[in-house]
């Protein structure tokens, strides 16, 4: 009932969204926003300045960048990922289903005004990197339609954005834009959590392209030689080329690039220890926990198979619960009981003492005919004896008592 009561809200929206998109004559030159337009010119953006894409599987997040007129970039726009197919990690072969992984160059040749799904752009992939490593796909793409069999799919009127600002960057000039494709934002936490994982070392060398747009905020010159990325190399000599299966040439980053990353890295390692001892902690309290659930399932298991052992030898019958009886001898309270049973402790050596004295003959009469006898109260007074006694016998009560 709950979803029964917003279906008309949904389907409103539903309904605007494709009354806008409807309104569209012409998707593949539909102006961008106004409000984009506004947002542009208050950074300091052209509508035709380059661009750069950045894609963030598990946040699931595609961001442009544009370039300001500093020559830095500043996002303007980011999109939630409608859906994308497989899991972290790069795609390996045709048809895993898996959405790819890396640094790839997007050329006007590969955008597609004509796309079943409404508009898309090929990412390139594979690309030299991907070559070398025998990596196949075909087709793979960012496109409309929200639907994914490796690729990065968006909603239709969200691609007619993501479509409208690479068309505009092209008319500006740029050659090619970059797309960075990357598990997720690679900070100490994130790669920390994800340090067990095969594809930890491939990461790592994505890594290197991500921090140098961290520092630069300049999409990285992207390379590949000994089958791995490398980035913002600089060759010592212009006719170097770089090749993906080959040796890499003499090159470097420059100076102050590789001084900044230098200290980048210091303190991102510093986190990324720490994060890992965090995780190491919870860890262990985590299987300590486990562990004790364990051993007390374990308990459970081992009384209840006593139980049903007990039940099989009694004939499949519950063994009764032994009743304890006031009267027996097991029983802590026969020892309050006169007469009944033995004593709850063994007398003491005075009590024994006292039980071998003759008995007195009150104590004889009583004990054979049953019938009670006073006994005389310790506290009151008796016979006296001895010389203080004697001669007391006719004097005053205030004379025995004289100091005199």
């Amino acid at each position: 009932m709950r979803s029964l009561r917003f279906l008309p809200v949904l389907l409103l929206g539903l309904a605007g969204c494709q009354d806008a998109l409807d309104s569209v004559s012409n998707k593949v030159e539909h102006p961008l926003p106004a409000k984009l337009v506004n947002k542009m010119k208050a950074n300091d953006m052209s509508t035709r300045s380059p661009i750069m894409m950045r894609i963030f599987k598990e946040e699931g997040v595609l961001e442009v960048w544009k370039q300001k007129g500093n020559g830095r970039y500043d996002i303007i726009a980011s999109y939630e990922i409608c859906k994308w197919s497989g899991k972290l990690g790069p795609k390996f072969k045709e048809g895993d289903r898996q959405a790819p992984e890396g640094y790839y160059r997007i050329y006007p040749s590969q955008m597609n005004p004509n796309s079943s799904y409404y508009l898309s752009f090929n990412m390139g992939f594979p690309n030299s990197y991907d070559r070398s490593h025998n990596r196949t796909g075909t087709n793979l793409m960012v496109h409309g339609a929200c639907s994914s069999a490796g690729c990065y799919s968006m909603t239709d009127e969200q691609v007619l954005e993501i479509y409208g600002f690479a068309r505009d960057a092209f008319k500006g000039g740029q050659e090619y834009f970059l797309v960075e494709a990357l598990p997720f934002r690679m900070t100490p936490e994130n790669m920390a959590r994800h340090r067990d994982s095969e594809h930890f070392e491939f990461w790592k060398m994505l890594k290197t392209g991500y921090d140098h747009f961290e520092l630069t905020k300049r999409p990285p010159k992207v390379e590949v030689c000994e089958r791995r990325y490398v980035f913002n190399q600089v060759p010592e000599q212009e006719n170097m080329a770089f090749r993906a299966a080959q040796a890499c040439p003499p090159a470097q980053v420059p100076q102050a690039l590789a001084s900044a990353h230098y200290s980048y890295e210091k303190s991102w390692n510093e986190a990324f220890n720490a994060a890992v001892a965090k995780l190491d902690r919870e860890e262990a309290r985590e299987l300590a926990a486990a562990q004790q659930e364990a051993e007390r399932e374990a308990n459970r298991a081992e009384r209840e198979a006593r139980r049903a052992a007990e039940i099989a030898a009694n004939g499949g019958e519950p063994p009764a619960n032994p009743v304890v009886s006031l009267f027996s001898a097991a029983n802590p309270l026969t020892a309050l009981t006169p007469g009944t049973g033995a004593p709850a402790t063994a007398p003491s050596a005075g009590a024994a003492q006292e039980a071998a004295q003759p008995q007195a003959p009150e104590q004889t009469a009583q004990a054979d005919t049953g019938v009670p006898v006073p006994t005389p109260s310790p506290l009151a007074a008796g016979p006296q004896a001895g010389p203080a006694a004697q001669g007391n016998e006719d004097k005053p009560f205030w004379k025995i008592w004289s100091r005199n």
